[in-house]
């Protein structure tokens, strides 16, 4: 079976993976440095698990930049573009995902095409209308970035938007690829799989801004956050995931689409959702203000990635964080090693950890890590247990 997945990011290159273990399947791009990355053999972002499968796995994975060589032929068309929040308009653009639609119809009309990059609910119905083609799937990925390949390997369920044959034999596929046997699969219809993406990132939100709220409060009254938090977790209905607090949840995934959930209940009585996105600009204010106690002159940014084992640093709390210190006046330094630059946004990069270490009065670490215990007096974090 030959399968083309179009968009070389963590839920496209991990899914492509898994398939060509047993599968042709070809990768396609815009970008030649991805594509050059898959050609040889190395992932173009941070995941140890890919890089190993793609050095020491024989896979049947190809890449190119061209929408023939991908689609003619296919099978299936998985799509993993990206869909950025456009705050304008209220919506993920959703142009990229529209474009490989676009593609896949004139080049092989009778390839199913399977949707994995988020969309807003009612998407794919629309779609098919728009295309007039019933030949498109919605199925969420549920990926953490730097694990994307291992939660493909062990997925928590697998959920496909159609009740029918062919939506069953791409559940099958995800499986076989899988190591975990018996994964839970789900089969719904469009707007439901879409609607169980958007709640479920909105869960996890809520759990980080639920638990940073917590040690708002804690913190303000002197009270021991790790204390509270073991008493609450003790309870089996709440359980301990989504449980250390930090400067806010970031990345690419749970700050859009808690947007995108919002902008959906337009004309509906809410208001926790709302709470959900508000809730993190408020932590990055709560965070700046304490350090603003402390009267820093200079203050640095260890690291502006939003996890630990993520190269991606967008939307990450930490630019909300140093942002509103600059707005106030005071000097950030970042150490940032996977930025080459000399400065990223109006802040200086300094790529000596020693150096800056040593040039800061107040170091900010969403994370605490053994390169700071030598420099612990400077360190404000609110980290308790060391993960995310």
């Amino acid at each position: 079976m030959k399968i083309a997945v179009a968009g070389i990011g963590y839920v496209g290159l991990s899914v492509a993976v898994l398939l060509a273990q047993r599968h042709d399947v070809v990768l396609i791009d815009i970008e030649p440095g991805k594509v050059q990355h898959i050609i040889s053999r190395t992932p173009p972002f941070d995941d140890p698990e890919i890089a190993r499968y793609l050095r020491e796995v024989p896979l049947r994975l190809h890449a190119t930049l061209n929408p023939k060589q991908a689609y003619e032929g296919a099978d299936y068309v998985v799509v993993a573009t990206p869909t950025d929040f456009d705050p304008v308009t209220g919506a993920f653009d959703t142009a990229s995902v529209e474009a490989v639609i676009q593609s896949v119809v004139a080049i092989n009309p009778q390839a199913v095409i399977v949707i994995r990059s988020t969309v807003p609910v009612g998407f794919t119905e629309r779609a098919k209308a728009r295309w007039c083609t019933d030949r498109l799937i919605f199925s969420p990925e549920f990926l953490r970035e730097g694990r994307a390949l291992h939660d493909n390997l062990y997925p928590s369920r697998i959920v496909v938007g159609e009740r029918s044959e062919r939506a069953q034999a791409f559940a099958r596929l995800l499986q076989e690829g899988a190591l975990s046997q018996d994964v839970p699969v789900l089969f719904t219809d469009a707007a439901e799989a879409e609607a169980i993406k958007l709640f479920a990132n909105a869960y996890l939100a809520m759990r980080v801004a639920y638990v940073n709220e917590l040690d708002s409060f804690a913190e303000t009254h002197g009270l021991n956050t790790r204390q509270i938090i073991d008493g609450l977790c003790a309870d089996p209905r709440i359980g301990g995931g989504y449980n250390n607090p930090s400067f806010g949840y970031g990345g690419y995934c749970l700050p859009k689409d808690t947007q995108q959930l919002e902008s959906h209940f337009a004309g509906i009585p809410q208001h926790l959702i709302s709470a959900i996105v508000h809730s993190n600009t408020a932590r990055q204010h709560f965070i700046a203000e304490r350090i603003m106690l402390r009267k820093p002159r200079r203050v640095g940014a260890f690291r502006l990635v939003h996890k630990e084992g993520s190269g991606n640093f967008r939307a990450s709390s930490m630019q909300g964080v140093i942002a509103h210190l600059h707005a106030q006046g005071v000097e950030v330094l970042v150490y940032e090693p996977s930025l080459d630059v000399a400065e990223f946004l109006q802040f200086r990069v300094e790529p000596d950890l020693d150096r800056f270490k040593h040039g800061c009065d107040v170091i900010l670490a969403n994370r605490m890590t053994s390169a700071l215990t030598d420099v612990a007096h400077k360190v404000y974090t609110r980290d308790l247990f060391g993960r995310d």
